[in-house]
């Protein structure tokens, strides 16, 4: 096992580590790390693991293991890796990162601006969609759900965490807004991200602690991705 400190810690650039094993496809296991690994649509984290005499391994991703709570750190290839009980620093692209959490979070905001179900999504630095099961788009318009997105992020509504038991959120199932992506259950737990007053369900990424941060954003594209299946693309304009 991994500890996770991005789960806790969004904001956490780095933290000290030490090299659990490396696997036999060239894969770093950390006892800890801030690198949040592919999953829920967000992108791994890149960065470094830096060595006590001041080497450095670049990461390229960050994915999971064979359990919830591993992450694999993927090195760029051609480099050196450590040997297990290493101690190093590992250190994110923090810019690439906070923009994830931007983008992660106002996709929270489209799902709440856009009640329907959500079939798809993906994030991404400079831009990032969701997917949703709706039979009549007439009534999608890129400007009306632009200056609603923008209404939202600038009241500066707070985002926070809590858990709920796998037993709770199955008696729940109004909670989960996702249909092809099930809410990670097994572990006991699971935790739900609340947008105050606008959006509450289950997530396991990562992302900012208020709305305003998020920034100005645009709605871009509006594509026919099936009979019922629209795809609502924003960007961060900044």
């Amino acid at each position: 096992m991994t500890e996770l400190v991005f789960r806790d810690e969004p904001y956490a650039r780095d933290c000290e580590a030490r090299v659990v094993a490396v696997n036999d496809r060239g894969g770093i296991v950390l006892d800890r790390t801030v690198f949040y690994p592919t999953g829920g649509g967000q992108p791994g984290d890149s960065g470094i693991l830096r060595l006590s005499g001041g080497a450095e391994i670049q990461i390229a991703t960050a994915v999971k293991g064979d359990t919830p709570d591993e992450v694999i750190h993927v090195p760029a290839e051609s480099q050196d890796l450590p040997e297990a009980g290493t101690e190093v620093t590992a250190a994110i692209d923090w810019e690439r990162r906070y923009r994830h959490m931007r983008m992660h979070t106002c996709l929270h905001l489209l799902s709440a601006a856009l009640p329907y179900a959500v079939t798809g999504g993906q994030i991404g630095a400079e831009k990032s969609r969701l997917d949703f099961n709706i039979e009549d788009p007439s009534g999608l318009d890129k400007q009306e759900i632009t200056d609603r997105l923008n209404q939202m992020i600038q009241a500066d509504h707070g985002v926070a965490t809590s858990w709920i038991s796998d037993g709770d959120l199955q008696a729940k199932p109004e909670l989960v807004k996702t249909m092809s992506v099930k809410p990670p259950m097994g572990s006991g737990r699971v935790r739900l991200i609340d947008v105050d007053g606008l959006d509450l369900q289950p997530c396991g990424g990562t992302h900012v602690g208020r709305t305003g941060e998020i920034g100005p954003v645009a709605v871009t594209k509006i594509e026919n991705k099936g009979k019922q299946n629209r795809r609502v693309v924003v960007t961060l304009v900044d």
